[in-house]
C-alpha cells in the first residue's frame, strides 16, 4: 500500500534550506515529493508541525551480536536510525576459522557482550546470510573487521607478516568486500590490529583504493601521541589512495586538550592537500569500551586466553601496573588520561560482580576491599574479560568544535548491556535537541545532513540519506520542539523523546511513538 506523508517540513538531508510539502512512498521507495499531493488509496501520514527527514545512518555501531538478541535494536531505531554499519574497531564476526574461533568468540563477548548464538559462519557472506534471515528493524552495513583479516591471515600472535602473508591479508579482505563489506575498520588499540605496522596497513589500504571502499580507523592514539597517530593515519590514506574515516574523534586526557588546535590544523592542511578526509563523532564528554584496554598491550598478545593467564600470574600482575604507572610511549594509558575516579563499570558477564556495576575503579577498589587495580585485574579475570567501561576524558567546548567540523558525521558506537553509555539510546536526538535547538550550534539542516547524506557518502550508499525521488523510503518524523534525549550516566536505557514515526524501507517500524511489530531492514551490501 501507498503511504502520503502530508504537510510536513522537508529537511531532505543535502543541507539546503528545508521546505513544506507532501512526501509519496510506493513500496520501499519514494515516489514523489512535491505541493498538495492527493493519491486516493494511500495511506496518510499527518506531519504538520513535524520534520520529516531521512532515516538517520549510524557510522559507528556495535550491534553485529545484539541482533541475534534484538534483531529491532531497540535502543537505536527508536532514535531514528535505519541504517547500521558494524563490525567496527577491527573486530567483528566475521571472517572467522577454526584456529582462532574459540578465543576470537571471548574477544568479542568483551567488546559487544554475551549473546547465545552458535557461530555457524565463517565467511563475511556466510554472516550476512544468517543475519539476513532475522526480522530486521534497520538496514545493516557491514566493515571488513582488520582484526578479523588479519586472524585468518597469519593468527593472533605479535608479529610482522611475512610477504606470503600479507598477500593472503590482501586477498580476504578483497573477498570480503566483493561478499558485501563496504570498507575495513580497524581498531588500533585492540588485539590484534595493535600489533599492526604502517606497512600493513598501507598494503591493506591499495586493496580499498582498488575497490573504492574506506579505511575506518579507531587510531593508535586519542591523547598523548594523538598527532604522530593521526600523521601515520594520513600516511596510510596518501601512500594507499584510500579514502580515511577516522572513528569517534576526540582528545582524551586534560593535559592533552592543548593539543587541540594542531590537531585541527592537521585537519586543514589534510584537505588542502586533496584527501578524502572524514570522521564521526557521539555528542558526549565520555567514552565507552571493553575494560580490559586499561591494561598495556603487551598483556593482549595470543589473545583472550593468554590474557586471563597473564592475570592469573603475580608477576605478570605487578608489571602491568608499573607501566599503568609509568605510562608506555604511544600507548593510550585510560587510567592515566581519565583516572580511576574517571572509569566506571558498565557490565559484567555473570551475576557474580554484579555489585560494582556502574561504580568507578575507586568504587570498586573499596567494595573489594583491595587496592582498585587488583580489584579490577580480579574482575576481568573472573569475567573472562566481559567486562565494559565508560571513561571521562573530554569538554563540552571541544564536543561542540568538532560537530562542527565539516568532516564530521554523528554516531553512537553504543554497547549494549548492564549501565551502558547513555549514547547507546539518545546520540541523534541529542545533538537535535541540546545542540541545534537549545544551543544553536548549527542549523537543522546542517544537522540531518551529518546525519544521513555525509554518512551515506562515508559508508559509500548510492540510495539512502536523502529524501528523493527513487531513493530507499528510509524515513524520520519528529517534533523539532520536543525532540531530547533523556538517558544519563547514572539512568542511561531511556527512549528519547519528540519521535513520532520511523520509516524503514517503506514500512512504519515505529508508529505515533510506539512499535508496530514490523520489521523491514535489509542487509546492504556494496555494490
Amino acid at each position: 500500500m501507498k503511504k502520503l506523508i502530508k504537510n510536513g517540513l522537508i529537511v531532505d538531508g543535502s543541507g539546503e534550506k528545508a521546505y513544506k510539502a507532501d512526501l509519496l512512498i510506493n513500496g520501499d521507495k519514494i515516489e514523489k515529493i512535491g505541493a498538495n499531493i492527493d493519491v486516493d488509496d494511500a495511506e496518510v501520514i499527518d506531519a504538520e508541525g513535524l520534520a520529516v527527514t531521512p532515516g538517520f545512518i549510524d557510522t559507528h555501531s556495535h550491534s553485529s551480536m545484539l541482533l541475534f538478541k534484538d534483531s529491532l535494536l531497540e535502543p537505536k531505531i527508536r532514535q531514528g536510525i535505519t541504517t547500521e554499519l558494524v563490525a567496527q574497531d577491527g573486530m567483528g564476526p566475521a571472517p572467522v576459522n577454526e584456529e582462532t574461533l574459540s578465543p576470537w568468540i571471548k574477544a568479542m563477548k568483551g567488546l559487544e557482550g554475551e549473546y547465545e548464538v552458535e557461530w555457524t559462519w565463517r565467511s563475511v557472506a556466510d554472516y550476512l546470510e544468517r543475519i539476513e534471515k532475522l526480522d530486521l528493524g534497520p538496514n545493516i552495513a557491514y566493515l571488513a573487521p582488520h582484526g578479523n583479516v588479519r586472524m585468518v591471515s597469519m593468527g593472533l600472535d605479535n608479529r610482522k607478516p611475512t610477504e606470503e602473508e600479507i598477500k593472503l591479508m590482501q586477498e580476504n579482505l578483497a573477498k570480503a568486500i566483493d561478499e558485501g563489506a563496504f570498507g575495513m575498520s580497524t581498531g588500533m588499540i585492540y588485539p590484534p590490529c595493535c600489533y599492526a605496522q604502517i606497512d600493513e596497513f598501507i598494503e591493506l589500504g591499495k586493496v580499498l583504493h582498488d575497490k573504492d571502499a574506506v579505511f575506518v580507523t579507531h587510531q593508535r592514539s586519542e591523547a598523548d601521541s594523538i598527532l604522530d597517530s593521526m600523521e601515520e593515519i594520513l600516511t596510510i590514506g596518501k601512500e594507499s589512495g584510500c579514502k580515511v574515516h577516522f572513528s569517534h574523534f576526540k582528545v582524551c586526557g586534560k593535559k592533552n586538550w592543548d593539543k587541540f588546535p594542531k590537531v585541527l590544523d592537521r585537519l586543514d592542511r589534510a584537505k588542502e592537500e586533496g584527501m578524502t578526509v572524514s570522521f564521526d563523532q557521539y555528542p558526549y564528554v565520555a567514552g565507552s569500551t571493553m575494560m580490559s584496554v586499561i591494561l598495556p598491550p603487551w598483556a593482549h598478545d595470543g589473545g583472550t586466553d593468554k590474557l586471563l593467564e597473564r592475570l592469573s600470574d603475580k608477576e605478570a600482575r605487578e608489571k602491568m601496573k608499573q607501566d599503568i604507572a609509568n605510562g608506555i610511549p604511544g600507548w593510550d594509558n585510560f587510567v592515566e588520561f581519565a583516572g580511576l575516579e574517571g572509569i566506571f563499570v558498565t557490565f559484567v558477564g555473570s551475576d557474580k560482580n554484579q555489585d560494582v556495576v556502574g561504580k568507578n575503579l575507586v568504587e570498586v577498589g573499596e567494595i573489594k576491599g583491595k587496592d582498585p587495580l587488583d580489584a579490577i585485574f580480579d574482575v576481568i579475570l573472573e569475567e573472562e574479560n566481559i567486562v565494559g567501561l565508560v571513561d571521562f576524558y573530554g569538554t563540552e567546548e571541544h564536543v561542540k568544535l568538532i560537530m562542527s567540523r565539516p568532516e564530521q558525521n554523528v554516531c553512537t558506537d553504543g554497547i549494549m548491556g548492564g549501565k551502558p553509555h547513555p549514547r547507546l539510546y539518545g546520540s541523534f536526538p541529542r545533538v537535535l535537541g541540546k545542540y541545534v535547538r537549545d544551543e544553536n550550534t548549527f542549523t537543522l539542516e546542517t544537522a540531518i545532513y551529518k546525519m544521513t547524506k555525509k554518512s551515506a557518502d562515508v559508508i559509500g550508499l548510492k540510495d539512502r540519506g536523502l529524501l528523493k525521488e527513487g531513493y530507499a523510503a528510509d524515513i524520520v518524523i519528529f517534533d523539532f520542539d520536543k525532540i531530547i534525549d533523556k538517558g544519563d550516566y547514572t539512568n542511561p536505557i531511556q527512549f528519547p523523546e519528540g519521535i513520532n514515526h520511523v520509516i524503514v524501507n517503506g514500512e512504519l517500524v515505529i508508529e505515533n511513538g510506539e512499535d508496530t511489530g514490523k520489521r523491514s531492514g535489509k542487509v546492504l551490501r556494496k555494490n
